[in-house]
């Protein structure tokens, strides 16, 4: 295995170079990792099922100790792969309070930040990708 990263590595059954993938990818890479799944209402509305992270979201904790809490993204962590959620903290034993990671894939999006111009041109550009939902489920009726 080489030992920088590898930009045309596809995939591998072997977890440790996927593991070495995660850990070597540049930070533009990692960016797509921090991607979360989108409440039912979001799907509807924009017919996508997963959007990147963003500071300024509404997020749900779906999995862990801090299950169905809500609250906003406070910061996003793409070097470590995790995300910070406002409002959610632990007391360390000399009473000061520290901020959890969360992983991604334990989120889920109840509300979109959409105050950044290229995040909604991304939303236009799926948007004008994807076919509707109901009008596949038709097609398979008839």
């Amino acid at each position: 295995m080489k030992k920088e990263f590898a930009h045309q590595w596809k995939s591998s059954k072997k977890i440790r170079k996927q593991r070495k993938y995660r850990y070597k990818a540049p930070l533009h890479v990692r960016h797509k990792f921090l991607s979360s799944n989108l409440s039912k209402d979001l799907r509807k509305k924009y017919n996508i099922r997963s959007l990147f992270l963003r500071k300024g979201d509404s997020i749900k904790v779906m999995r862990g100790e801090f299950k169905d809490k809500k609250g906003k993204i406070g910061d996003v962590d793409t070097r470590n792969l995790r995300v910070y959620i406002e409002g959610i903290q632990k007391n360390k034993k000399d009473g000061t309070k520290v901020s959890i990671p969360f992983q991604p894939s334990n989120l889920q999006i109840t509300d979109l930040n959409l105050e950044d111009k290229k995040r909604t041109d991304i939303l236009e550009r799926k948007k004008a990708k994807q076919k509707p939902v109901e009008k596949k489920v038709e097609e398979k009726k008839k």
